[in-house]
């Protein structure tokens, strides 16, 4: 487990010549903040903490959590349930004692914001068509939703015009290409949800 910055996308040929898009990820270096165990806690998980924040914009409680397992304070804190844990508070994660080329790994992040979207973005309707039979306006309408006098409503789930993007995506399966530990770089084989700079969550799998 990880947590790290999406760069962008770039592109690198294989062995064979075969082109691989791909996206580079800033991952880690993370501190290891806290550790829940089953006796104290209930469950068993690693809380890590990644990128640097000045201490005057932390508050109390968070300084004290920090300065109790010995780091200096973190912007981003993430807690990544696990069975055999075996780091401790204080300590560091980087890219080479997680992941190695050839690993799959699972990245969660943000997807981009889109707004409010109508029905042929959000959902890719093909549209009413046959605008020259009277349909000056309606050419990106959804169309009828609802029904007749039995059941009178609008079912819910229907899909329609609304808010799109800006949700929580996890994409499993992705191949590690390559791995850069002295920048703290990984390449991951295609996309990955989010916008550049936008945190994301690599968990091995």
């Amino acid at each position: 487990m990880l947590l790290g910055r999406k760069l962008g996308m770039t592109s690198i040929f294989s062995e064979n010549g075969e082109y691989v898009p791909c996206t580079v990820i800033e991952a880690g270096p993370c501190a290891v903040v806290q550790v829940r165990t089953l006796e104290k806690d209930g469950y068993t998980a690693v809380q890590l903490g990644y990128g640097e924040i000045a201490e005057r914009k932390v508050s109390q409680p968070l300084a004290g959590h920090f300065k109790k397992a010995g780091i200096a304070p973190k912007r981003h804190i993430k807690e990544f349930r696990m069975d055999n844990i075996t780091v401790a508070p204080g300590e560091t994660v980087t890219i080479e004692t997680i992941l190695q080329i050839g690993d799959k790994v699972k990245v969660s992040g943000t997807s981009k914001g889109r707004g409010f979207q109508g029905v042929m973005k959000r959902h890719h309707f093909g549209g009413v068509g046959m605008s020259t039979h009277g349909q000056s306006d309606r050419q990106r309408a959804p169309g009828s939703i609802g029904s007749s006098s039995y059941p009178s409503r609008v079912f819910k789930g229907m899909r329609m015009a609304g808010r799109m993007g800006g949700t929580r995506i996890s994409i499993r399966n992705l191949e590690v290409l390559d791995i850069m530990p002295d920048q703290n770089l990984l390449v991951i084989k295609g996309s990955i949800p989010g916008a550049i700079n936008s945190i994301v969550e690599i968990v091995k799998l």
